[in-house]
């Protein structure tokens, strides 16, 4: 409550002059914007599902109005119309049409909160300064007094106030250095509510002490009087006979659209705006909003839809729950029936200096400067929207902005479904979502409800690393979603997402190996080819594998370029750790990568399969190194650590004579054990078949050693042996490390 009784103060202050203004557009009695304003306050916020969205009657509706009036005679006949607006609009929600919203993308939707930043300034500015020809704050580029935007802002700098400007200009110095001051730990005293209390004070001291700066009514809140004994005088009523007419029907059904369409967008509109990135549930919205149309013309009202810019104040306020909205309808009701006397004290200018602080936090340069770096797809619907708003009208912009946005959407290969799959692991169930290779604005909607829906505490995989092209409405809807997780206690991993959506692997063919590419491969390049596999490893950025494919294509024989000689340790695993496919690698695990004669047959073997390298690999914290090093020989166990000790006693031989405590002992002499070891192994290998040593000397296999560390996941390979080594590996001492 103490962040929504301030925001709802603050709303009200803003809305009560736009409810008596847009019914003064519209052509209809003033007292039926302020009836709209309580229903959409109190029975609208109430039945919506939105914490954010205020709703009453909207400026975009004024020119509707007008014309519908106008074409119907009267304004007690376009009550039926409005009446039935709000049974379709009733009947939209239950049908479920508010999925409509889910299609305007991102683009779009910042481009009018921009657009209504701006004009927020540009209709605000005027009264800023003092002039107050145009009360209805319409936010249409054409008004209905006879100006547009920018000569309203002409004639405005003809007619300046300076009480006035001076109020104004206070007022948005306390907004901007609000956060700078100890008040703005009362959450009770929010910065425009000190505003408005600040300029009914300096108006009060002007008309007091400086008369050359006093205001006069017109520039004042101006609430007219009600005659609380008689409140049925300010109620109209429509009757039977008008729902027989077509052309009630007819501007039925088009307030029925113009409003669930600026109301939908509005909704998406302020769930952006959300800190809390809340989703607004938009069948409930167009429910609430068809209940709020029944009531507004069986009483006398103006139609009601989401409004954007007293959303955007209520926010931008602090607002925690839809509270707010519902208590800035009881004091609009409140203020006709008891307030208006204190109301009608409230400058203008401080009302403006808050709205045009609004309108800076919705159109920030860093905005503008964001939407730019995402390039001209993004970029330019979101230009064409502010600019197609500013010059025409909501609605208009937003359907010009939408054509500009689908010009893009055309231009690339869109919509493709994604896929949602749960599995067990021995951390539990695992929900995984896998992106396809296109993601469009088209598959927000099902994205956004399939992880809006995942159970709290649940374990969730969003797996990205098949898409090459992902739109950014995805990209928001993912980030998103990690704000919502937080605050459901769900596990959220999102892996594969790239800077620049191009594969940096591209996939044109089945990854497996076929005997010509085998045959030109040198061992050189086999090694290079290890080396990338791994760095693709360690950036966490490995290829897909594609196995079935793979399967089929090696099913009638392999053809491997490499083969491995690895330690047992599960951790080590080559095809892993070189990213390699089925059918790239032959494999020899036995512990502590030692050779003997059955392993120096296998790589022969491997040769006569095309193989053109042999790598022998060793790991950091081997567990069989460690055992030689603790001399364990029971069982079994010393064939392996019997030939470790030839590496021990080499590395004991090396340290012979080193200062006392700079002999390797613990972590360190188990790394030179453990590279001395794959040195060894490899001279066992030259030593211990002629054939190897002939396909060396040849050029037809090469030999290295390699040394994985696991905690980086480097492997460190040394230098391909060479018969011009062969004599090294043949001493009796070999090197200390690969």
């Amino acid at each position: 409550m103490k962040q929504d009784i301030p925001a709802g103060i603050v709303v009200f202050l803003v809305a009560l002059p736009l409810c008596l203004g847009i019914a003064l557009a519209s052509g209809a009695p003033l007292f039926s914007g302020i009836i709209s304003g309580i229903i959409g306050g109190i029975i609208v916020g109430l039945i919506s599902g939105s914490h954010t969205s205020v709703s009453g009657p909207a400026a975009g509706l004024a020119a509707v109005v007008l014309a519908s009036i106008t074409k119907l005679g009267a304004f007690e006949i376009l009550l039926a119309s409005i009446v039935v607006a709000g049974v379709l609009q009733l009947a939209m929600g239950i049908f479920r049409a508010g999925f409509i919203a889910n299609y305007v993308p991102s683009n779009v939707i910042k481009g009018l909160l921009a657009a209504i930043g701006i004009l927020l300034i540009l209709k605000q500015i005027p009264h800023a300064i003092g002039y107050d020809a145009n009360n209805a704050d319409e936010y249409s580029f054409f008004q209905a007094n006879g100006e547009n935007t920018f000569s309203a802002l002409a004639s405005a700098f003809g007619s300046i106030t300076p009480g006035a400007v001076v109020i104004a200009a206070l007022s948005m110095l306390v907004l901007l250095f609000w956060d700078r001051t100890p008040l703005k730990n009362v959450k009770l005293l929010p910065a425009p509510l000190f505003v408005v209390v600040l300029g009914v004070a300096l108006h009060a001291l002007f008309s007091r002490y400086v008369p050359g700066l006093s205001l006069a009514q017109s520039h004042l809140v101006e609430i007219p009087p009600v005659d609380v004994a008689n409140l049925g005088a300010y109620l109209n009523f429509p009757e039977l006979r008008h729902f027989a007419n077509p052309d009630v029907w007819f501007v039925g059904a088009t307030i029925a659209i113009v409003a669930s369409l600026e109301t939908l967008l509005n909704l998406e509109a302020v769930d952006k705006l959300d800190p809390h990135k809340r989703e607004s549930p938009p069948n409930r919205e167009l429910v609430a909003q068809g209940v709020g149309n029944i009531c507004a013309g069986l009483l006398g009202g103006l139609p009601v839809t989401s409004v954007i810019v007293r959303s955007s104040v209520n926010i931008q306020t602090g607002n925690a729950t839809k509270v707010s909205a519902v208590f800035h309808g009881v004091l609009l009701l409140a203020a006709v029936l008891v307030l208006s006397p204190l109301l009608n004290q409230i400058p203008l200018a401080a009302l403006a200096a808050i709205l045009i602080m609004t309108g800076y936090k919705l159109a920030k340069l860093t905005l503008f400067r964001d939407m730019y770096a995402r390039g001209a797809s993004q970029f330019v619907p979101f230009a064409v929207t502010v600019g197609a708003i500013v010059l025409t009208d909501l609605l208009m912009g937003v359907l010009i902005g939408l054509a500009a946005s689908l010009f893009y959407l055309l231009r690339s290969n869109f919509r493709n479904p994604f896929a949602i799959e749960q599995y067990r692991l021995h951390i539990g169930e695992v929900i995984k979502m896998e992106l396809p290779n296109q993601v469009s604005f088209l598959n927000k909607a099902t994205i956004k409800a399939a992880l809006w829906e995942v159970p709290s505490g649940s374990k969730v995989l969003i797996d990205a690393s098949n898409a090459d092209y992902i739109d950014s409405d995805v990209l928001e809807t993912i980030q998103d979603y990690q704000v919502v997780a937080s605050e459901r206690d769900v596990q959220l991993n999102v892996i594969g997402l790239r800077d620049e959506y191009s594969l940096a692997d591209p996939i044109q063919f089945v990854p497996a190996l076929d005997k010509e590419t085998q045959t030109r491969l040198q061992p050189a390049e086999v090694l290079q080819l290890l080396k990338d596999g791994n760095e693709r490893f360690q950036a966490g950025r490995w290829i897909k594998k594609y196995y079935l494919h793979q399967v089929d294509a090696t099913a009638g024989g392999q053809h491997p370029m490499a083969v491995v000689v690895n330690c047992i340790d599960s951790r080590t695993s080559p095809e892993i750790i070189f990213d390699a496919g089925l059918g790239d690698l032959l494999t020899i695990r036995i512990a502590g990568n030692v050779i003997s004669d059955e392993i120096i047959g296998s790589l022969e073997i491997a040769h006569k399969l095309g193989a053109k390298l042999i790598v022998v690999k060793g790991h950091s914290s081997c567990g069989a190194v460690g055992l030689a090093l603790k001399n364990e020989h029971a069982h079994s166990i010393g064939t392996i650590t019997g030939k470790i000790q030839a590496s021990i006693w080499q590395c004991q031989c090396a340290s012979h004579g080193a200062p006392a405590g700079q002999a390797p002992t613990g972590k360190e002499l188990l790394e030179r054990v453990t590279r001395q070891n794959i040195e060894n192994s490899l001279a066992e290998i030259i030593n211990g078949s002629e054939y190897l040593r002939g396909c060396i000397e040849r050029g037809e296999m090469g030999l290295v050693g390699a040394y994985h560390d696991i905690a980086t996941r480097a492997v460190q390979f040394g230098e391909l042996v060479t018969p011009d080594r062969f004599d090294d590996y043949r001493s009796d001492r070999s090197g200390l490390a690969a």
